[in-house]
């Protein structure tokens, strides 16, 4: 490193925050999760009655990235809190596939900070 500042983009395969291997461990959670519980068919449990805390979330979000303290808490949990808001499956899956890519890019900055690497 001789000191310069070394960088890796999101998705450099093999480097820590590498998008390919966050998504390798998390198939394979996912398969773990298979073999303990099985297939699961549960109810959803969303709709309307999360909008107002949606919207909390999303003005704390928009407070915090205004005021510069802005987290990836902030953002993940705004959008756990917009699926909670959904009740059409459509959108419902579009929020969770949002939840899914908030929490693999928040790994991948968890990974490049426990490596001393900076995003490029």
């Amino acid at each position: 490193m001789d000191g310069a500042r070394m960088t890796a983009a999101d998705g450099d395969f093999g480097m820590p925050g590498s998008l390919a291997r966050v998504l390798a461990e998390i198939g394979g959670e996912r398969a773990a999760q298979d073999v303990r519980w099985g297939i699961q068919d549960i109810a959803d449990g969303t709709g309307p009655d999360g909008a107002a805390a949606a919207d909390r979330a999303k003005d704390e979000t928009a407070a915090a990235f205004a005021g510069g303290t802005l987290t990836w808490r902030h953002i993940l949990i705004e959008e756990v809190l917009e699926a909670f808001a959904e009740d059409d499956p459509e959108a419902l899956r579009t929020e969770l596939v949002q939840v899914a890519a908030v929490a693999a890019k928040w790994i991948q900055a968890l990974d490049r900070r426990r490596a001393g690497l900076h995003a490029s």
